[in-house]
């Protein structure tokens, strides 16, 4: 995606796109002479939002690319992006009537994003070559990594196993100059991982937990959990296959945290980051785990098991247990975790939990200035009852509320098990989009990871 973009004076020439209204139409238009008005007329333009017309020069003139905006600029930041298929192979420039030209370059760059791992790569680029007012080194961070979360959750599970993906965090690190370590198979009940091990031990691919770290120990502690189940059969209690066709998406969690951590490490926040992601596949076979079994945790909690359908829960419980005995500065967990997430708010709209009223307020506000949508839902206390087990300390999943706050009693599940930091909070993420829209591709996608960026980069922009 990065490379879509390029300063203007290293292109040799590029068509100039010029923002128009219905209103300043005619206006433009006699500027541009009697030819493009005759062209526009005959094709239809009328200069409404989120269309455009490509306008051949004459006499003497270059083409031009007409764009429909509203008075106050584009329909939405990213509007921009639906130009990347529609226009010819080429480079295109803004010229006027861009209010915010960093956003709309930001999301021409991410409409402009295709996984080609298994295909030949397209040859017909579309370039936006872009003046001093936008910072593209900045913009190609943010780029970079979007485009790694994006990548692995759209790297089916043959090749993307626990392994692979642990190799994947390690290479990230090791580009930066971090340094991890991963636990593997047998030796996760040695380190007292014990919930990470019940749920990957069915797979013939080894659970593991990989857990990096990078920046100076005396900078603010920054750490970043991911659920990182790479396929999710659902386990004994099996998914039917229309429920399993995107269960390669379910280690979304690992994905966006990595891409988050390449930007922070990328931009050299002057922070402490640490990144933990138990990497498993939720398999059958004759030693899986199953529904009525109690599982002990590293927390020291019993659970009883509900469901092996939510297995997320489980393996990020044991993973923030391990960040909390730390007590970081922030602590934050994303996982594909509940379908009552995406009932409640649907694909586009992740929710978040926090205790946190600064915090929340602050991901809200940055959640609308990146638009990375973001929407509060309430750590509602009085539901932490559906989670009573009369044979354990707790049950992982709602077994007394009828199915109801599905999302909610997921968040506090994990919150049982963040003890020791104030400011943590999870991310009940999707991690897809399933029909394309401008600055967002169908497949796999990075959600909260922009705004995230933004707002660590400003809390923590000064050494504390």
């Amino acid at each position: 995606m990065r490379d879509c973009l390029a300063r203007k004076d290293d292109v040799s020439a590029s068509t100039p796109i010029i923002a128009v209204t219905e209103a300043n139409l005619p206006q433009r238009l006699a500027e541009l002479g009697e030819a493009a008005t005759n062209w526009c007329d005959v094709n239809g333009f009328s200069g409404k939002a989120s269309l455009h017309q490509l306008v051949p020069g004459s006499n003497g003139k270059g083409a031009v690319v007409l764009y429909g905006v509203v008075e106050s600029g584009l329909p939405n930041p990213f509007a921009l992006g639906s130009l990347v298929k529609s226009l010819p192979p080429g480079a295109y420039h803004l010229a006027e009537g861009f209010p915010d030209p960093e956003q709309a370059a930001l999301g021409f760059a991410l409409s402009a994003y295709r996984f080609e791992r298994y295909i030949d790569p397209s040859d017909k680029k579309r370039y936006l070559a872009v003046g001093d007012d936008v910072d593209l080194d900045r913009i190609g961070i943010i780029l970079d990594g979007v485009q790694l979360a994006r990548d692995l959750i759209n790297t089916p599970a043959n090749d993307l196993g626990p392994e692979e993906l642990a190799a994947a965090i390690a290479d990230v690190f090791a580009a930066h100059g971090g340094s991890g370590e991963v636990i593997v198979g047998e030796d996760l009940l040695e380190e007292n991982f014990p919930m990470v091990h019940a749920v990957g031990r069915a797979s013939s691919r080894a659970p593991r937990l990989a857990d990096y770290s990078w920046g100076s120990e005396s900078d603010p502690k920054v750490t970043l959990v991911g659920k990182g189940v790479i396929f999710d059969t659902g386990g004994l209690n099996l998914k039917p296959g229309s429920s399993m066709a995107l269960m390669k998406k379910d280690m979304g969690g690992s994905a966006n945290v990595l891409g988050l951590a390449s930007m922070i490490m990328a931009a050299k926040l002057p922070v402490r980051l640490r990144v933990i992601v138990p990497c498993v596949e939720n398999s059958v076979a004759g030693n899986a785990f199953r529904p009525g079994d109690i599982l002990s945790s590293r927390k020291g909690l019993s659970v009883e098991i509900g469901n092996t359908d939510a297995e997320g829960r489980l393996v990020l419980g044991d993973a923030l247990t391990l960040a909390d005995e730390e007590n970081p500065d922030f602590l934050i967990d994303m996982a594909t975790l509940t379908g009552a997430a995406r009932v409640a708010l649907g694909p586009d709209l992740p929710p978040f939990y926090t205790h946190d009223e600064e915090l929340a307020e602050d991901i809200a506000v940055m959640a609308e200035a990146a638009t990375d949508p973001l929407w509060r839902m309430p750590l509602w206390q009085p539901y932490m009852k559906y989670l009573d087990s009369k044979v354990a300390d707790i049950n992982h999943i709602n077994t007394s509320g009828a199915g109801y706050a599905g999302s909610i009693t997921a968040a506090l599940f994990l919150s049982r098990f963040v003890e020791n930091t104030q400011n943590w909070a999870h991310f009940d993420i999707f991690g897809w989009t399933p029909a394309e829209k401008p600055g967002k591709p169908s497949g796999g996608e990075a959600q909260g990871i922009r705004c995230l960026f933004d707002l660590i980069s400003e809390r923590y922009s000064e050494k504390k």
